[in-house]
């Protein structure tokens, strides 16, 4: 009798460690470290690809929205974005109990990151090393298993609502129309390349109700003759940067977020491969996540809220861009004012008005300001392995605000461009963030 007894015992001990041991993987899969990777992973191939900013946005936007909308699903409470996002729907439901869908949400992010870019092995490779890191964890393999197919469901859910955002149809549009006309932008040293994504406000937007829902003023009315309005901000562009001091040439240098410079050595060219705008934008979203020691949760939210205000900000201002077509401040000072003068920074191939970094900075800092609080002080080293020094904030409209007139320290922005385009940023940023749950 007392045999049987301790026979129960032990079972009933057993059972129950072997639960216990099993289940241990369950808290440390709340770790947003290998959500965090995955975004380090998709900045790495984006920069290696050499993604147009616009196009950039698009992968970080829908890959971030695949994490949060999985992840979402283990935590009940927090809503979803379907209602608010544009179209999207409903994730699938999972066909297993045995899926967890925090490591789901690492997948499908990565998976739907992969599906936009075009080193797919690089990405790949990171998921191979997902699979191997959720093993040492003790994940069981049948959670593991169903977890992947899940992630590889969304994937897909993904990109078919991706798939009718008008992306596909804009690549077989006509490029841009250059004319020789006063005012006009034309394409600038050294490569002289196309104005890129002319088309880019016919993308779907992922909240806005019209790509031209928050257009700025109007540029100031093109004029060379000597004190006009115009002819006063092409000076301040030229006086500026003939002027700058140590300081102006790092803000400058540190915020050009250019994913392609060229260089030209008699006949020698080679290229310089750099971060792209929203790219450091998701990197500082990155940053205030660690800082704040947030869960998984909290971080795919601060991935997904961010890159949607990115997404939106630059179909916003492309809309104006290919409005307004304003000619750049280089084409101007060297017809008129300087022939052999050349801007800190390597002019981007499209229109300047208004401001790219202004617009995107402006939002993303609306958004994570409403995530982390007014004053919410970081160091800025997302850029470090690019070579650049590390730079402190004590807010992110600090931030934003830097980057903004790093455009005319860099010469590349006339200042309306610059005023404007935070106006426009943080008017845009103001509206996702009450469209959001």
């Amino acid at each position: 009798m007392q045999r049987g007894k301790a026979f129960v015992f032990w079972s009933i001990f057993l059972v129950l460690t072997a639960c216990s041991s099993d289940d241990s993987y369950r808290e440390k899969v709340q770790d947003p470290v290998y959500l965090d990777q995955a975004l380090d992973k998709l900045t790495e191939i984006i920069v290696y690809d050499i993604f147009s900013p616009p196009v950039a946005s698009r992968i970080y936007a829908y890959a971030s929205i695949a994490g949060y909308e999985t992840v979402r699903l283990a935590n009940p409470e927090q809503e979803s974005l379907v209602g608010t996002i544009a179209q999207l729907e409903a994730l699938p439901q999972a066909m297993s109990d045995k899926v967890d869908f925090n490591i789901a949400g690492v997948y499908a992010f990565a998976e739907v990151g992969k599906t936009l870019i075009f080193s797919e092995a690089k990405m790949d490779e990171f998921v191979a090393y997902l699979g191997e890191e959720y093993k040492r964890l003790g994940v069981p393999r049948k959670v593991l298993q169903h977890s992947i197919e899940y992630g590889q469901l969304v994937r897909q859910h993904i990109m078919d609502w991706a798939a009718k955002d008008n992306y596909n149809q804009t690549r077989t549009f006509p490029k841009f129309d250059i004319r020789e006309e006063d005012g006009r932008w034309q394409p600038t040293p050294p490569d002289y390349m196309e104005g890129i994504e002319p088309h880019w406000k016919e993308i779907r937007a992922l909240t806005l109700d019209s790509s031209d829902q928050f257009t700025p003023p109007v540029p100031t009315q093109y004029d060379v003759s000597e004190g006009s309005p115009f002819y006063g901000e092409v000076m301040e562009v030229f006086e500026t940067t003939n002027n700058l001091d140590d300081e102006q040439t790092e803000i400058a240098q540190f915020w050009d977020c250019n994913p392609y410079v060229s260089h030209h050595k008699g006949h020698v060219m080679f290229a310089t491969k750099k971060i792209t705008p929203g790219g450091h934008w998701m990197g500082i979203a990155q940053l205030a996540a660690r800082k704040d020691s947030a869960n998984i949760l909290k971080t795919a939210k601060t991935f997904a809220y961010t890159s949607i205000a990115l997404f939106d900000g630059f179909i916003s201002c492309w809309d104006e861009k290919y409005r307004s077509n304003l000619i750049r401040p280089e084409t101007v000072i060297n017809k008129h004012i300087d022939e052999d003068w050349t801007p800190l920074l390597q002019t981007p191939p499209f229109p300047e008005y208004t401001s790219g970094h202004s617009v995107i900075s402006s939002a993303a800092a609306i958004m994570l300001t409403s995530i982390y609080g007014d004053n919410f002080s970081f160091d800025d080293t997302v850029e470090m392995k690019y070579g650049l020094p590390m730079r402190s904030f004590n807010s992110f409209i600090e931030a934003s605000s830097e980057a903004a007139i790093s455009r005319l320290y860099g010469g590349i922005h006339y200042m309306p461009a610059i005023k404007n385009g935070v106006e426009q940023g943080q008017a845009l940023g103001r509206f996702v963030v009450d469209k959001l749950p």
